[in-house]
């Protein structure tokens, strides 16, 4: 998606573009953490680190991007203003970057968008930041922004389909060389939207130490940079799903998109029930607050990326501006994926004693009812029940079918991919 406000001053980008883009953002963004986790090193048999984005500024490396674009366009953008379209995390360091600056600065949100990612914007900016809501993705609330650059002049900050944005974003992989001794890790692990992280990690890597193998990790239902992949150039998702919020986007960038094709070691997608999974790891275990984004490249590790054993790997925790109300959702997708949580529609007789003998006859010792939906029919001999059943171990399901099919009542399940199921989930 070109920039209607003016075209982008490269047209592509080099890892002299991110030596570049360092020099502009040192002493602005923070070196983040680089941590060695024992978990995952335990989990795949390597030495697995965590570059700790999640603690810059804005807690995600978003602003190296915003910045760095900013930096690049200070007459125009004091002229008119500037203007991004964001699932949040970008729109966080365009507001930092304009109160910076002291520029005006409007920013297009999905409606969907997290109250906690609205309060950090409104927080970071100031009164110079107008938050417009706009569309139900990404890409409507980019459709907007752009149209907006058009009409007032204001300088368009793409979240990442612009070659500056992509060398801002690739000093994470610069500083991961930096904070290893000088040597880059065998593997390096990448969260990815619309891929301008990717892209400019792999650009420097490819060009400064080509032995390491970058590769993407997309949420199974956002997978566009492998839809694009597949169709030799971007093109729309039929069906987006919006849970991985950071990385929800419909169609990949036009600019991001050649270069991961052509640097970039490999792309694969997680379930997002197994990045739920990770994320409540991360919290319980190691102590750290992940959005959904943040932790793809945890969750991609052992499968779908395979590691060397005893190799050094790196994986990029992308951001940490997670809404606290939302854990009740991770935790159920976690739970499904980890095969825990099931749900049944259960035909109870119409007459006194018909649960307590489900109780007795049908559910495990160690299953746990987390959700019972009953409504009585008049005139009818039996009646449909909902019901959540929460095992203590996955090998329990098996046992727990078999009671239901032997019992007198008529048990259906509601699989993960049955349409019934997103009434539940």
């Amino acid at each position: 998606m070109p920039d209607p406000a003016g075209p982008a001053t490269l047209e592509t980008v080099t890892a002299a573009d991110v030596d570049a883009a360092a020099e502009v953002l040192a002493g602005v963004v923070s070196t983040t953490p680089l941590q060695r986790n024992a978990r995952l090193s335990a989990q795949v048999g390597a030495e697995v680190y965590l570059k700790r984005e999640d603690l810059q500024v804005v807690r995600s490396y978003k602003l190296r991007g915003a910045y760095h674009l900013i930096s690049a366009e200070l007459d125009r953008a004091r002229a008119a203003g500037v203007v991004c379209a964001s699932a949040g995390n970008h729109a966080q360091g365009v507001a930092w970057a304009a109160c910076t600056f002291g520029l005006d600065a409007r920013v297009y949100l999905p409606a969907a968008t997290p109250r906690q990612k609205r309060d950090r914007i409104r927080a970071l900016g100031g009164d110079g930041v107008h938050i417009v809501l706009a569309g139900h993705s990404y890409d409507e609330a980019y459709a907007e922004a752009a149209q907006d650059a058009a009409s007032s002049g204001a300088v368009l900050v793409p979240a990442f389909d612009d070659p500056r944005t992509v060398a801002g974003q690739g000093t994470v992989a610069r500083e991961i060389v930096a904070q290893l001794g000088g040597v880059a890790p065998d593997l390096l692990v990448v969260p990815v939207g619309g891929g301008g992280l990717l892209a400019g990690c792999a650009t420097y890597l490819a060009e400064r130490h080509p032995a390491t193998r970058v590769v993407g990790v997309e949420p199974a239902g956002a997978a566009c940079m492998a839809a694009a992949l597949a169709a030799g150039r971007p093109v729309p998702l039929d069906r987006l799903d919006g849970f991985v919020d950071g990385a929800a986007v419909r169609t990949a960038g036009s600019v991001t998109f050649p270069i991961v094709r052509d640097r970039a070691s490999a792309l694969v997608s997680v379930d997002e029930g197994r990045l739920c999974s990770e994320m409540l790891a991360l919290y319980q275990s190691d102590g750290v607050i992940a959005e959904p984004a943040g932790a793809l490249a945890g969750a991609a590790l052992g499968h779908p990326v395979l590691v060397k054993p005893g190799s050094t790997v790196v994986c990029v925790l992308s951001g940490g501006n997670n809404d606290v109300s939302r854990y009740a959702e991770i935790l159920e997708r976690s739970l499904v994926h980890e095969g825990l949580k099931h749900y049944f529609l259960v035909e109870f007789p119409q007459e006194p004693g018909a649960l307590r003998r489900f109780l007795d006859q049908v559910l495990g010792p160690d299953d746990d009812i987390t959700l019972f939906e009953y409504v009585k029919r008049n005139n009818r001999e039996t009646g449909p029940a909902l019901v959540g059943i929460e095992l203590a171990r996955s090998g329990d399901l098996d046992a727990l079918v078999a009671r239901m099919a032997d019992s007198p009542m008529t048990c259906t399940r509601i699989a993960p991919g049955d349409p019934l199921f997103r009434f539940v989930l």
